[in-house]
């Protein structure tokens, strides 16, 4: 049997935050792992969550959640569109199930958020995670779009974060006007 197939979500969480790029092509090919990108990405959420409790913390967890299950959709569509109708090289094949996988995985260092709830570490926690789950997604995108080149996975991540950004200030802006 295949490593990839007897690797557990455990390993497969950990090897995602070390930024094994071998576990990036795994989930990238293992269509059975979406069940998993989507406990990756969820659990990661719920850290921030309790990483940030404030006063109502239960309704922000749920909401929090559900905004980075939202996020994590619209970011994986972007990315599908941008490196492979934009910015493809001549060897990139992908799918947006690929990029929901193994984007979904690069969010595992987002579990350490959880140590947000210490207030005196909660920024630089939080700071740092951020910074090392983009570093993971640029190597998930990079592995599944089949780049050569990182500085190609870094634009389109540059891009599509943009545009998401700017998707959500409207969505939000206009759920913010009165009726």
């Amino acid at each position: 049997m295949e490593k990839g197939l007897k690797s557990s979500f455990t390993d497969r969480l950990v090897r995602a935050a070390k930024l094994d790029i071998h576990l990036y092509e795994e989930v990238e090919a293992d269509k059975q792992a979406m069940s998993q990108a989507l406990a990756v990405v969820v659990l990661s959420n719920i850290a921030a969550g309790i990483g940030s409790i404030k006063g109502a913390w239960m309704s922000t967890l749920l909401m929090g959640t559900i905004f980075g299950l939202v996020s994590w959709f619209v970011w994986a569509y972007l990315t599908y569109l941008i490196g492979t109708r934009l910015l493809p090289e001549p060897q990139t094949r992908a799918s947006y199930g690929q990029l929901l996988r193994t984007i979904g995985f690069s969010s595992s260092p987002g579990l350490i958020r959880l140590l947000g709830i210490v207030p005196v570490l909660r920024w630089i926690v939080f700071l740092g995670s951020s910074l090392w789950m983009l570093v993971a997604m640029v190597i998930a995108v990079r592995q599944a779009l089949d780049y050569k080149s990182t500085f190609r996975a870094v634009a389109v991540c540059f891009i599509g974060w943009l545009i998401q950004g700017a998707i959500f200030a409207v969505l939000f802006a206009l759920m913010a006007k009165p009726a």
